[in-house]
């Protein structure tokens, strides 16, 4: 694992980041800093945009309203962005910000919102879901913010994948696999050499017949079950992606 700094405030900047570099924080930075964090002139937080590794910067206020981050020394080189690819039916709300986040802690590369015929929650905030993804960058250490990705219908994604995403083996978690065990599939998959991966989870009704029927009929298709309980979407992501991780990830 990566050492970084634990106790030091980071902060997320769509801004070129190089040695000596000034950045006024916007609005909303400079008053999360001066006002909410209590940050005062002289005071240091850690930088990152996603491309140009992890800054250490010196506060330079101008009152309570405005200030500029002076870049000290780069602390950590930029990582390469992980590429297992996290597909999820929308949920609503709340629940939807948790698994969004959960997903990046746990390493997804990009985040796929893929719609089915039980997909509850049609209507995507995307701004809503970068602002989760960078909030758990920011808290976990990461440096490679993963994509978000605009929605699409199922049948359309799987339509154009070996095109789209040639060679990636996509991994359905289906609640109606005859096994409970997913390590037995993960292990085989394991013996025949690393590939790119996508994890794909339902909607809390489920995957319908239609669209199981079609999944496991494709070739670059492979089911894999959760256990022997029912799972909760969100619940089933964090399951889904540990599982995945510690056999045929970056935990190994």
């Amino acid at each position: 694992m990566a050492k970084y700094e634990f106790n030091m405030q980071r902060l997320f900047l769509r801004h070129i980041l190089a040695d000596g570099a000034r950045i006024d924080a916007d609005r909303s930075q400079a008053n999360y800093l001066l006002n909410v964090l209590r940050l005062k002139d002289g005071d240091y937080v850690l930088v990152f945009n996603g491309n140009d590794g992890e800054w250490l910067a010196k506060i330079v206020s101008n009152g309570r309203r405005n200030c500029t981050l002076q870049l000290m020394e780069r602390t950590r080189e930029q990582t390469s962005a992980n590429d297992l690819m996290y597909m999820f039916a929308p949920l609503k709300h709340a629940r939807l910000d948790y698994m969004v986040q959960k997903a990046v802690e746990m390493g997804a590369g990009s985040l796929k919102p893929v719609l089915t015929q039980h997909t509850q929650a049609s209507r995507i905030n995307l701004e809503r879901m970068e602002a989760n993804v960078i909030e758990a960058a920011e808290q976990c250490g990461v440096l490679a913010v993963p994509e978000v990705l605009a929605p699409q219908p199922l049948a359309d994604v799987l339509a154009v994948w070996n095109e789209a995403q040639p060679g990636r083996r996509l991994l359905f978690c289906d609640e109606a696999e005859g096994t409970n065990n997913p390590l037995l599939t993960l292990a085989q998959m394991k013996e025949s050499g690393p590939k790119p991966l996508a994890i794909l989870i339902g909607p809390e009704g489920g995957f319908s017949d239609e669209e199981r029927s079609l999944l496991r009929s494709l070739d670059f298709v492979t089911p894999i079950p959760l256990g022997p309980r029912i799972l909760r979407a969100d619940t089933a992501a964090v399951a889904a992606l540990a599982v995945l991780q510690a056999t045929v990830g970056d935990w190994r």
